[in-house]
């Protein structure tokens, strides 16, 4: 179906200062090394990402609740200042094990207004906090080189690498206007300021940004442009007058004896595929005996870029199927490889806030022991790490019990030895380390299907928890954790829900009382509508129900409506993503019929325990039927659904998705759009 286009190009222009109540707040992160050389492992311990909280007056709740969380109140207005991200091309440094020497690398980033990019982390953007009922306003001021001559012989071949936009990735606000709207191009040097209107009933959680231009995303987001949008939530479960207990946010139950929210950690995961090249434009590469390809290479001189291939019509060089492997590239968490995570303590819960905003890497994150005399900073090829975990890391993984996915909470926390993770996804995990010691945060090994690339995957060492002594745990975890969440509620609770919300974790640790969003069950369902999403891959086309991306066909959707989507993959496995509206997991039906949303399947623990669970992306493997369901709500305009691998979608994987106003028969109302 034909329908209006958007415009392609804003143009230049001043941006007035809109008062509001937002503030900068910059802060650095690990100190710059001298030299190219690796020094001690201190030089690689991890931190946070820069925080640009959105400051506001004190809302309802605990101030010391809205403080631990970075949110505070500004001293006066002249204070306050909306957060600046300019677009560059910034030189920085990334470590590699393989020279055990810092690689040169020239790559496009967000940098905070007013902060000094840090030469050891640069490609890591800052952090946004804010809370349900704020208006966050952010500029992008694209300040990359003009591509005058980007127009590509189609579409969906990747181009415009240094034009870009913003997507605020799980968000539940409008994708119209300057809100999360997708369809706009911002060209170099233009700067163009996003309004985000988030509601009062938003849920609080884990979500992130990233730029989401047709045909240059999965370039940027690879460059490092992702960050973490964290929102605070501080409303805690009422009891209303029916008796009903009406839900709020899990962070008012996540708190010390204090009221200081537990011990956050802010876990980005990214795959910086950064490549030198030649003096013919090739990347350098090392063979084995074979001829066969095992490593990217750089020498003392070469800096490290990630460019896009126009000329010959093929899209990118940097990405495909057997490319990260081909690599040799480290998956980084918070811009470092191989980190190490300090000031954990014995028998203290902490929050992990995981977020893969990687493109072509699957992580099965999993926590081990580590052996006492285990030297991590031996590690110099990847094909090292499997034995070495084997030697090393021998010990049980610990458990991570999962309290929310894609900044959802969960009505059950869910005990996860294994969690994986596919780009895009989030997972906020409670974490105990039960004794003192050294942790191997590990990539588990996956089988082709169950990976983005499509290739199994082998262990790989992410990096360690350095954990100094406090409480030993000894027996049963679950136990132990289920005591301490008991504690929370039993002190910062309020009384009429206090004893609901105690008994409810008794009962194998369920939260209904935080859950975001009600079921949707059968008679919720609109009559007589579903929707169905193929992916496929066929003659060198990356589609979506059989066609590649057109930016003049929409799927129509109409406001109001709840239905059942059938998600399907004819070729390889792809993350289905929708934007604005999140979506509930009902059932996963393997090849053979069996439904695997419960238990999982026992080569591949992916699926299980998805059932109910709500989410905003999720894996489709090929020969698979997923079914959620989802409510249109609140939200009229236009929006993608898309594969969560970046260079399929800048390539025509992707579709655009209309909801309109109902008509008052149940059909669409096509002018009020």
């Amino acid at each position: 179906m034909h329908r209006r286009s958007l415009p392609s190009l804003l143009s230049a222009h001043p941006l007035p200062r809109l008062t509001g109540a937002l503030a900068l707040a910059l802060a650095t992160v690990a100190p710059a090394m001298a030299g190219d050389v690796a020094g001690s492992s201190t030089d690689r311990i991890v931190s946070d990402p820069v925080l640009v909280p959105m400051y506001r007056a004190l809302r309802a709740g605990s101030p010391n609740l809205l403080q631990s969380t970075g949110l505070q109140a500004a001293a006066t207005d002249d204070a306050d200042k909306d957060p600046k991200l300019n677009v560059r091309l910034t030189e920085g440094r990334i470590f590699n094990p393989a020279t055990q020497r810092y690689d040169r690398v020239s790559l496009r980033s967000y940098v905070a207004e007013g902060a000094a990019p840090n030469p050891l982390t640069p490609f890591v953007a800052p952090t946004l906090r804010a809370t349900p009922g704020d208006t966050v306003r952010i500029t992008i001021d694209n300040q990359l080189k003009p591509e005058p001559d980007c127009k590509p012989p189609n579409i969906n071949t990747p181009h415009c690498f240094n034009s870009t936009n913003l997507h605020s990735h799980g968000l539940w606000i409008s994708p119209t206007g300057n809100s999360d709207n997708v369809l706009i191009t911002i060209r170099p040097k233009v700067a163009f300021e996003y309004e985000y209107n988030i509601p009062a009933t938003h849920p609080a959680g884990t979500f992130w940004y990233h730029p989401h231009l047709h045909g240059s995303t999965a370039l940027q987001v690879s460059s490092g442009m992702a960050g973490a949008l964290i929102i605070n939530g501080a409303r805690p479960p009422v009891r209303q007058p029916d008796g009903k207990v009406k839900t709020g946010d899990i962070d008012t139950l996540l708190r010390s004896d204090t009221g200081a929210a537990f011990k956050e950690r802010l876990v980005l995961f990214q795959q910086v595929q950064y490549a030198c090249r030649d003096a013919d434009g090739q990347i350098k590469v090392k063979k084995n005996a074979a001829g066969e390809v095992i490593a990217w290479v750089c020498d003392p001189n070469d800096v490290g870029t990630i460019e896009g291939v126009l000329g010959s019509g093929t899209g990118y060089d940097q990405f495909g199927p057997s490319s990260w492997a081909q690599s040799g590239r480290y998956t980084s968490i918070n811009g470092k490889i191989m980190p190490m995570f300090e000031d954990a303590v014995a028998g203290q819960v902490e929050r992990w806030r995981n977020i893969h905003a990687g493109v072509r890497n699957t992580i099965n994150l999993q926590f081990r022991p580590m052996r006492a005399s285990a030297n991590p900073l031996s590690l110099t090829s990847i094909a090292q790490h499997d034995k070495w975990i084997a030697q090393n890391c021998a010990a049980a993984p610990l458990p991570q019990w999962e309290i929310a996915s894609d900044g959802l909470t969960h009505g059950q926390i869910i005990r996860k030895d294994q969690n994986v993770l596919q780009p895009g996804y989030r997972s906020d995990v409670l974490m105990v380390f039960p004794t003192a010691g050294t942790y191997c945060v590990i990539d588990a090994a996956a089988k082709a299907n169950a990976t983005v690339g499509n290739l199994a995957e082998s262990r790989q060492l992410l990096g360690v928890v350095r954990v100094s002594g406090g409480q030993t745990v000894t027996g049963d975890l679950q136990a132990y954790l289920t005591r301490q969440l008991q504690i929370a509620a039993q002190r910062w609770m309020p009384a009429d829900v206090k004893q609901t919300v105690t008994e409810d974790l008794a009962r194998d640790l369920r939260t209904e009382a935080f859950v975001p969003h009600a079921t949707i069950t059968e008679a919720e369902l609109t009559p007589h509508s579903g929707q169905h999403v193929e992916f496929n891959i066929a003659g060198g086309q990356f589609m979506v129900d059989g066609k590649p991306y057109s930016p003049d066909d929409a799927r129509e959707l109409i406001l109001g409506q709840v239905e059942e989507w059938t998600l399907t993959s004819l070729a390889g496995s792809h993350p289905f993503h929708i934007h604005v509206n999140p979506f509930q997991v009902v059932k996963i039906l393997n090849p053979q019929g069996v439904d695997v949303s419960v238990t999982g399947e026992a080569d591949d623990p992916q699926y299980a325990n998805l059932k109910g669970t709500w989410k905003d992306t999720l894996f489709v493997k090929q020969g698979y039927k997923l079914f959620v369901r989802t409510r249109y709500e609140r939200y009229i305009g236009e929006y993608v659904l898309h594969c969560h691998i970046l260079d399929h979608e800048d390539q025509g994987m992707m579709q655009n998705v209309q909801v309109l106003l109902p008509d008052g028969t149940g059909g669409a109302a096509h002018g009020h759009h």
